[in-house]
């Protein structure tokens, strides 16, 4: 992993490398296996952060399953605004699908919380929550992943999808913001 980088007014320093990330991603495959090899599960992916990770996490799922995506809006900068706007969204029925939402990172949860009480009126048969990053000190809702990669402290992140104000989502890893600003 390289050094710091800047991003805007940012600097980041590496926090997690590609090697431990393609690692994690590659047991989520399996784990997601184990529950939906013969399920043909529903992926909906959460844009725009989201999709690299759900590209790993595809690849990594040996088994029939289908992908749709979703924009959802919360951000401005490095900080959330409160408010959801869904964007861009799902065309697909869920009636009676084995969904999981794939998302790059929680902070509030209140997004996600949001979204998943509004998938939860489409009827799928089971709805479950696959992540890349969770930030446990930062949850402002009950939002419990049933498949997650890592536990990071309250702190911004950039990198693997993640950006900051539209830079740094093509990082192969991830950077956390430095204290050195």
């Amino acid at each position: 992993m390289s050094n710091i980088i800047q991003a805007h007014d940012l600097k980041f320093k590496p926090f997690i490398e590609a090697d431990s990330i393609a690692e994690t991603v590659k047991k989520m495959g399996h784990a997601l296996k184990t529950e939906y090899a013969d399920k043909n599960p529903l992926f909906i992916c959460v844009l725009n952060g989201a999709f690299v990770f759900a590209a790993d996490l595809l690849r990594a799922c040996d088994f029939p399953c289908e992908i749709a995506f979703v924009r959802l809006a919360s951000y401005q900068g490095s900080s959330s605004t409160g408010k959801v706007t869904t964007i861009f969204g799902l065309d697909v029925p869920l009636k009676g699908r084995h969904v999981v939402v794939v998302e790059d990172i929680v902070d509030s949860g209140l997004t996600l919380s949001h979204f998943l009480k509004e998938l939860n009126t489409l009827h799928p048969a089971s709805l479950k929550l696959a992540v890349l990053l969770i930030k446990p000190d930062a949850l402002q809702v009950d939002i419990r992943p049933d498949f997650c990669g890592f536990e990071i402290p309250n702190e911004f992140v950039v990198g693997y999808g993640l950006d900051y104000d539209g830079q740094c989502r093509n990082l192969p890893a991830i950077f956390i913001k430095t204290d050195d600003q």
